[in-house]
């Protein structure tokens, strides 16, 4: 019997597909907890529907952070932060403060996106990367000076 999975089914496949399995496995398992429908034509055309307008949205998704990119491309933060005669930082940069910084300049970037490898101890000019999206990353410049 030919179903569409709503879930997905640990051994049979994932939401979306269009499974052949057995005729008591669908009747008695599949069917009977709401896991998948008996695959006929309306829904078949309602799934595709829901695959076209769920890859829609991730391309709309990508188009923004594309935009986001190239508006952050050219982006230069400044952060102050107090540090001793050698250039050593009390305390470090974190993508907390660097967010709260892009924000100050009128760029929403949550903190989980800026991909610090460690917190900046020192002063300097660092190239940051944000990952906007999966297949969109974009480098800011981040300039740490002392007060």
């Amino acid at each position: 019997m030919k179903v569409l999975l709503l879930t997905d089914v640990r051994g049979t496949g994932k939401k979306g597909e269009i499974k052949e399995v057995a005729d008591g496995y669908a009747k008695n398992f599949l069917l009977k907890t709401g896991k998948a429908r008996i695959a006929d034509n309306s829904a078949i055309s309602e799934n595709k529907m829901k695959q076209n307008a769920n890859e829609y949205h991730k391309e709309m998704e990508k188009l923004a952070a594309q935009e986001q990119a190239k508006k952050l491309k050219d982006a230069k933060l400044v952060i102050e932060i107090k540090c001793g005669e050698t250039g050593k930082t009390f305390g470090s940069i974190t993508s907390k403060e660097i967010s709260e910084g892009l924000a100050k300049l009128g760029y929403e970037i949550d903190k989980r996106k800026i991909d610090l490898k460690e917190p900046l101890k020192t002063i300097g000019i660092y190239s940051i990367n944000i990952k906007l999206h999966p297949e969109v990353n974009t480098k800011i410049t981040l300039e740490i000076v002392g007060k």
